[in-house]
């Protein structure tokens, strides 16, 4: 079943499993045998073999990454870097704080004077799913703004605030100081936090993000990097049962 264009070579649906994370070949072959494994569409039974990059798994509904060799990592960005894998400008970007190989790429975006945490994969379905708007992941931002904000100007930012491409969707906005306010949207538009800001009189002096859907982590320091567990990818994915780490 293997093609001249380098195709893989076909592999068993547990040992695909088991390389995402989820758990021995024979805790793999208990969610086949309960159903909650697709392949291609179809519920999987036990034997099955898929051809990873090519045959589309999922596991209770949420695709996962089928080839080998694939890295997740959890870089928290410092302020001045690009979230590109180069630069014309010279600037240094995410792609240098982290492992050269194997090659990734920045999940979303953070313009350069924002700072806070970033995935990085070589994991397309990943990345897909956390960039699509209609999976709604959301993303919690800390923000210090030029001057405090009234419970009216949090209220417009709870309802939706008219931008010249659109109106937002609702967003969860508080503040946690005289002029920190901390604001969850699920929105990826360009600059998006800064121009809601922008809109209410409050700009933004500065602004970190500090969760991804449900994973946080207030000990890596700026420039810093981990790699994301197992449970923390499928939590990423929307599988259910995944815990955070904080």
């Amino acid at each position: 079943m293997t093609s001249g264009s380098g195709e893989a070579p076909p592999e068993r649906l547990q040992k695909v499993l088991a390389r995402a994370g989820f758990g021995s070949r024979r805790v793999c072959e208990t969610l086949i045998s309960e159903g909650r494994v697709a392949v291609d569409g179809a519920v999987a039974e036990l034997g099955a073999r898929v051809v990873p990059g090519r045959s589309t798994v999922t596991v209770d509904g949420v695709p996962i990454g089928t080839l080998p060799g694939l890295v997740y990592y959890l870089l928290n960005k410092p302020r001045g870097v690009v979230t590109t894998a180069s630069d014309p400008q010279g600037r240094a970007t995410v792609v240098e704080l982290v492992p050269r190989a194997p090659r990734v790429f920045p999940v979303g975006r953070l313009d350069a004077d924002t700072e806070g945490l970033l995935v990085l994969t070589n994991d397309g379905v990943l990345a897909q799913h956390l960039a699509h708007p209609r999976h709604g992941v959301e993303k919690e931002y800390l923000a210090e703004l030029e001057s405090s904000p009234s419970p009216g100007d949090l209220r417009r930012l709870r309802e939706g605030v008219e931008l010249d491409d659109g109106r937002t969707a609702p967003a969860k906005a508080s503040l946690v100081g005289e002029r920190a306010l901390r604001i969850v949207i699920h929105e990826g538009r360009n600059r998006q936090v800064r121009r809601m800001c922008d809109a209410i009189g409050h700009p933004v002096e500065r602004l970190v993000r500090v969760r991804i859907g449900p994973i946080s982590d207030r000990s890596l320091r700026p420039g810093e990097w981990r790699h994301l567990s197992p449970p923390e990818v499928r939590s990423l994915s929307g599988s259910p049962g995944a815990g955070s780490r904080s």
